[in-house]
């Protein structure tokens, strides 16, 4: 008889897990709190426009092809992905730059900005693309149970740039700010300030401007889906509106979940929910990490969220667009130094129906814009309205239009709605950064370290934050639950 497995939560990580699992030939079922699945990736439809309420970002499309494959199947077998051209563009006071969808395009754009600049960035997107290899095929494939995973010849000849940062890099090639802020950019995805950030995880900057940014048709959502699809072709059973209140433990063992008041019994427990709330779970004595290790570890953003409906197309935008018309550094320690709201803050803004008409109504325009924000900060209605005001004065002005007659609606999403819809820590939006002491063998792990047969996965463990972290998660625990416990 196969074992039985409970994984909570249903985001990318859990999906992945689930289908690894199943494969594996065990009872899989998923239990999440919400209405619907996804986790943070869910998707909302409101008056015919539809929002990815959570990533945006298509990254590493090799990630999703070797998911799939794993099963035999392609990501053409769920969804249409378009290559975005350009990628993305930049707003400056001054200025704006346009990200294109290959190299030569991008080294044009380098030129424009600071002539020259396109020698040091080709070598530096070399030796990102050569870290990107690396980083893929022999780090982050790791279970993060031994500091010996980080060493392999290949790393063991780049350990200098586990102590250096990519800041350091980044302003010893260019000097030009508006080049440094493009190429720091991309680190701000392991949600940590590129001046805390290992130089190795430039294979980032490889992702950026080497892979491109991707669009699946219809939406970030349609990655769930077909992840949902697969899972439960393989045999998984989901449930929804099911929170888990307990995972109950015997003679140190995981041996059932309390959900809706009810006794469920399974030989194993994984969690892909919250690390910090899944160990709340347990009773205090089973808990690996303690209160005290949370708050002194350093997590990724918060964000606030504005879900908008424009009643017309708007111009001189780009599905992507990243506003960096204020001071970067200045945010950056209002996050991780000295955690308040920022003054000016930096924003993105995202208009998905630029390039996919299904995603908002004819001739109306779809706008998901974000504020990165420290965790754990002051969240009420009033500032949700005074930062919008801010972030949509500028957005007028440096796109040169008038936008604010034209909202149809708007809705937001804030610290204490990821504490409430996610049972996120502080309210991040990310999980635990990836500082050097936040790296591989030293995040949270895997497994249990007091209780048998309980697992978790998710970006608060290894390999980090991110949609393509959290499917490699999902893999990782499924071998290490193979290992512990082959059928």
């Amino acid at each position: 008889m196969s074992k039985t497995i409970a994984i909570i939560g249903s985001g990318f990580s859990s999906l992945s897990a689930s289908c690894y699992l199943a494969k594996g030939g065990y009872d899989v079922s998923i239990f999440e709190k919400n209405h619907t699945i996804g986790g943070r990736a869910r998707q909302v439809k409101k008056e015919g426009f539809t929002f990815d309420i959570g990533p945006s970002w298509y990254w590493m499309p090799d990630i999703f092809d070797n998911f799939f494959a794993d099963f035999d199947k392609k990501t053409s077998d769920y969804y249409k992905l378009d290559k975005l051209s350009p990628a993305y563009k930049i707003f400056f006071k001054d200025d704006e730059i346009t990200i294109g969808d290959t190299m030569s395009k991008i080294c044009e754009e380098f030129e424009r900005i600071e002539p020259g600049s396109s020698i040091p960035l080709k070598k530096f997107i070399k030796k990102a693309g050569e870290n990107y290899d690396i980083a893929i095929n022999k780090v982050v494939l790791k279970p993060g149970l031994s500091p010996l995973e980080l060493i392999t010849p290949e790393t063991a000849m780049r350990v200098d740039q586990f102590f250096k940062t990519i800041s350091g890099d980044v302003r010893k090639s260019f000097k030009n700010p508006k080049l440094i802020s493009t190429l720091e950019f991309p680190v701000l995805f392991l949600g940590a300030k590129p001046n805390k950030t290992p130089s190795f995880y430039n294979f980032m900057n490889y992702a950026d401007f080497g892979l491109g940014t991707w669009h699946p048709k219809g939406g970030m959502y349609e990655i769930v889906k077909a992840m949902k699809a697969l899972s439960q072709s393989l045999g998984v059973k989901i449930n929804t509106d099911s929170p888990v209140q307990k995972i109950n433990i015997e003679h140190k063992k995981a041996k059932s979940i309390l959900v809706e008041n009810k006794i469920l019994n399974f030989d194993i427990v994984l969690s892909g929910a919250d690390y910090h709330h899944s160990e709340t779970l347990l009773e205090e004595e089973h808990r690996q990490y303690s209160e005290k290790y949370w708050s002194k570890k350093t997590f990724a953003p918060s964000s606030l969220l504005f879900y908008v409906g424009f009643n017309k197309k708007l111009d001189n935008i780009e599905h992507h667009n990243l506003f960096f018309d204020t001071n970067f550094e200045k945010h950056a320690q209002d996050i991780y130094d000295d955690p308040k709201w920022p003054e000016e803050p930096l924003f993105y803004a995202n208009f998905p129906s630029e390039t996919d008409k299904s995603m908002a109504p004819e001739g109306c325009e779809t706008g998901f814009f974000l504020i990165p924000i420290a965790p754990g900060i002051k969240d009420t209605q009033e500032l949700r309205e005074k930062y919008f005001d801010k972030i949509i004065t500028r957005f007028e002005s440096l796109t040169k239009q008038d936008v604010k007659n034209n909202i149809i609606f708007k809705d937001s999403f804030c610290v204490k709605d990821f504490i409430k819809e996610y049972n996120s820590y502080k309210g991040n939006a990310y999980g635990m950064a990836n500082t050097l002491l936040q790296t591989a063998f030293l995040r949270p792990k895997l497994k249990s370290k007091k209780v048998k047969n309980l697992y978790f996965t998710g970006q608060l463990t290894v390999p980090g934050p991110g949609v393509p972290p959290a499917i490699i998660s999902g893999k990782l625990v499924a071998e290490l639950i193979n290992k512990h416990h082959n059928n």
